[in-house]
């Protein structure tokens, strides 16, 4: 059976964690900053999980 190719686009947003779980960005943190409010660019920093209704798409794209 031939090896499975990464989708790299996916490779780049997406890391798998231990325990099964995905992990990937928040969005509306790369331009238009100066009319948000401090609060909400400091809550939309770090990381977050995928949704549910995601991993099953998100997993076929990182075989690895």
């Amino acid at each position: 059976m031939p090896k499975l190719k990464t989708k790299r686009a996916a490779a780049k947003r997406f890391r798998k964690r231990a325990g099964g779980g995905i992990k990937r960005g928040k969005a509306f943190l790369r331009h238009i900053l100066t009319k948000k409010n401090t609060k909400r660019k400091r809550q939309l920093r770090g990381g977050t999980d995928v949704h549910q209704a995601d991993k099953a798409a998100v997993r076929a794209m990182l075989p690895y």
